[in-house]
Parts: C-alpha cells; structure tokens; sequence
C-alpha cells in the first residue's frame, strides 16, 4: 500500500517533484565540483612540493640562519698567465647557501621522538669558467715616428703609438650535483624522478666515481648512461637517467653522499636532513621536538613550503577552499530550505486528502511516513540529478585541463622557504631561487565524494520530510470535513 501510494503521488505531482529534486541536484553537483577542483588543487600543490622535497619527506632541517650584517663567502676564480694566447678553465664547487650542517646531525635527528626515518644530502653548485686570454698587439703611429726623425734633435727617440686589441673573453657554465646517500634512498629529491634508462644507485656504491643526470640535462649536454659527466676535473660514470615527476628535477647531476663531500672538501658535512615523520598527525610535534633539542637548526615543513607558493595556483586554491566551500554550503542550505517549504507547501494543499484518509484510519504516524517516504523519493532523485551533473563538470575541468602557476621561493633568509635542499637554501640575506612551475589542473572525484553527496540527497529529502511530516501530523480530519463541498 505504502509504495503504491507513493508512486501515485509522485506520478500526479511530477512537477513539484521535478522543483525540488532540481534545487537539490544544483547544490549536491556544486559540491562534487568544488570538492574535486580542491582535490585537484591539494594534489598540484603536493606535485610542486615532491619537486622541492621528494616522496615520502615530510619536513627538512637544515642550518638556522646567520646573524644579519655577518659576511658570507663568495666564489673566487684564480688564473695564471700562460704565454700570448692562453686558454683557461676552472671549476668552483661551492655548497648551495654556504650552509652546512654536522653529519651527525642525521643521527640526532633521527633519534627524536616520532621520527620515523631521516636521511642527509648535500646540495652543491658547480661553476665552471672557460675563456681565453688575447694579448694585444703595439700599432706604432708612423706619421709621428716620421717627425720625430726629421725635427730637431730627432726626436725622443721612444716609439709612438697605441696598444690595439687583446682582451679576455669567458663563458660561465653552472649545474646542480645533489649528493645522496645511496644506502637509503626512500628519502630525499631523488624520490621524486622516476629511472627512465640505466640504473638507480647501489647500496655498496657509497664512495663509488658514479652519477644519475636529470633527462633534461642529459639531453642538453647529449649525456647518457655508460658515458661520463666531468666534475672539478673527477670523471664519473653515468649509470641512469631519471626524469622528475613534476617536470623539474631538484638536481642536474646525482653522486654518492661521500663523492660530493670530497668534490666540495666537506668532509662528515650535509646541507639538508630529511625527515619522514612516524604520525603525519604529529608532525608539528616534532618540528617543535627537533628545534628545542638541536640547536643551530631551522626546520620547515611542507605546510611551509605551501605558504610560499604563489601565483595562480595559490589564487585558485584560495578561492576553491574559501569561495567555493561557503558557496557550496550556501546553495545545499537554501536548497533544503526551498525543499522543506515546498514539500510543507504540497501537504496544505493536500489537507482534505490527508483529513480524509485519518477520517479512514490512517494514523499521524502512518502518514507522516508517507510524507517523509515521498520526500525521501524526491532527494534521492535530486541526488541522482547531482552526481551526473556533478560528474559531468568535473570531467570538463579535467578534459580542458587548464594550465596553473606555482612561483616558488619568494622570500629571503637562511634556510629559505625552500628549506635549504637542492633548490633552495642559503645564507643570511640571500634570496632563495625562484622557481616557476606549470601544473595542469585536474579534478579527480573520489569514492567519499560520490558518499557525500548520496548523504546529501538523503539529508535534504529528510529535511524536506521533516517540515512537511510535521505539517501532516497536525491536520485534524475535521479540517477536511470542513473543506469537503
């Protein structure tokens, strides 16, 4: 009987019907697209960071910052004069910020409370010089010599003229060379680029005159596996290749921990310890622990590196997380509203039906169900509406896949907003690099998603149950009698 009537019901009143599920399908599908364009933002936004962290990382530490107004170190370049026409070429390996950290570090990281892994590495910049010397060459002026023979006393005697040509012309070339340790490689940029050819690095491979170059580097400078790449005059082997996930490696050139400690004379030395906490729920816990227990050292987490993304990206996951979630919750909140006042509406048009069918037996409980069954009907329709609608634009945003900016490493200061790793770090007063990424934007609709709006449509249809059950439980059927003509 129950699902008899209620088919009818719904039949005869198609249009009222059709009103409230539309306004619940209009909010249930604005929050499917909001909910997955922030879930595309969270994971643009996790794709930059693994470029500056790798997988798995979950804060770095490195050397706090020195005292403003203290002089840093800056690379020299020294040449000697060899003959006429000398060629010259020199390396400069220098640490990226000039800030190191004790390799012991590592190990007192390490022991901290919910630290479930820490791993160091050494981030260098290579410069190299190559130019060459011209000396110039004595132009004398004949006119001048040809006076000074023929007037009195002929001349001075000392040659005139003007020195012409010579010169020096140089070419400055700079890479990155990351130095990792290769007995553990779950942590630290390296995780964040994929092997494409050759080989990652072995476990006895510790001290070992080998290397893994970024693809792009490879390819600029026609790189590739079993061919060397020259560091400060020390050649190594190149076993692989790897290309980054976001695009941007962290590093042009991979070698053992202890050959970039050699390379840059610093011995037991790391720039950046990385750490993988145990809970991801405590991670401000032990941030805190690492500061107050080892001295000297800043730590940053990626919930700092996300406050220095900028750029559209940033602008775009502000408005989605803000914008988007309060409009999200304004539309679902006046479409039950509109639900319940319609529904509440249809059963005082249906008093003399409701009246009479009491008049008959029915009980308030026995219709109030009916009511609520009927509502319940119409959200659970709406909902259906939403998650196709909700669907429809979300797939949309992914096919246009429209092109976002992250500017990465905008402010100054030791440590850096980039936390000191291969693409940042640095001394007192210097301006971490920047760094501009294109990330296409997706909106992935996850299971809970698709959950959360079958909730709402349930939801609404209860609400919009409750104000017109309540409405039918207190007709009277001699409210009906009294309308009955």
């Amino acid at each position: 009987m129950f699902f008899t009537y209620l088919r009818r019901e719904l039949r005869r009143r198609r249009k009222a019907a059709l009103v409230v599920a539309s306004g619940l399908a209009l909010g249930i599908a604005l929050v499917i697209i909001v909910s997955s364009v922030s879930s595309g933002m969270t994971k643009a936004q996790d794709k930059v960071l693994e470029s500056l962290y790798g997988l798995g990382t979950d804060m770095t530490v490195t050397k706090a910052a020195a005292a403003q107004g203290s002089t840093t170190e800056r690379p020299r370049f020294e040449f000697d004069a060899k003959g006429d026409d000398s060629t010259q070429s020199t390396d400069r390996v220098m640490v990226q910020g000039f800030q190191t950290l004790a390799a012991t570090t590592v190990d007192k990281v390490a022991e901290q409370s919910g630290v479930a892994d820490a791993v160091g590495g050494l981030s260098l910049t290579v410069m190299k010089v190559d130019g060459q010397f011209k000396r110039g060459e004595f132009k004398q002026d004949e006119s001048a010599a040809q006076d000074s023979r023929s007037g009195p006393g002929g001349g001075s005697g000392q040659p005139q003229g003007e020195v012409q040509g010579g010169g020096a012309s140089f070419d400055v070339n700079s890479f990155t060379v990351y130095g990792t340790d290769v007995t553990q490689q779950d942590l630290g940029p390296l995780t964040s680029s994929a092997i494409t050819k050759g080989r990652t690095f072995k476990a006895a491979e510790t001290d070992a005159k080998v290397a893994v170059v970024d693809a792009s580097y490879a390819k600029e400078k026609k790189l590739a596996v079993d061919k060397t790449v020259t560091i400060s005059g020390t050649k190594y082997t190149i076993i692989g290749v790897s290309t980054a996930d976001s695009g941007d490696a962290a590093a042009n050139v991979y070698v053992p921990l202890k050959q970039a400690q050699t390379l840059s004379s610093s011995k037991d030395k790391v720039t950046t310890v990385y750490v993988k906490a145990a809970d991801s729920q405590q991670i401000d816990a032990v941030k805190s622990a690492i500061q107050k227990n080892i001295s000297g050292t800043t730590v940053t987490t990626s919930a700092d590196l996300a406050d220095t993304v900028s750029g559209s990206l940033s602008t775009a996951s502000d408005l989605a997380s803000s914008v988007g979630k309060w409009l999200s919750i304004a539309v679902l909140i006046a479409a039950f509203l509109v639900a319940g006042l319609l529904t509440s509406s249809a059963v005082s048009r249906r008093v003399r039906e409701f009246g009479t069918l009491k008049a008959l037996g029915w009980k308030s409980g026995r219709v109030t169900r009916q009511v609520v069954g009927e509502a319940l009907v119409n959200g659970l329709m709406g909902g259906v509406l939403g998650i196709a609608v909700g669907l429809g634009g979300a797939y949309a945003v992914t096919a246009v896949s429209p092109t976002l900016t992250a500017q990465l490493g905008s402010s100054g200061g030791g440590g850096g907003a980039m936390g000191g790793g291969p693409m940042g770090g640095g001394g007192a007063g210097r301006q971490t690099a920047s760094k501009t990424l294109d990330i296409a934007l997706t909106a992935p609709v996850s299971l809970s998603i698709i959950l959360i709006a079958v909730g709402l449509a349930v939801t609404g249809g209860l609400v919009a149950g409750a104000f017109g059950g309540w409405r039918a439980s207190r007709l009277r059927p001699a409210d009906a009698l009294r309308r009955v003509e």
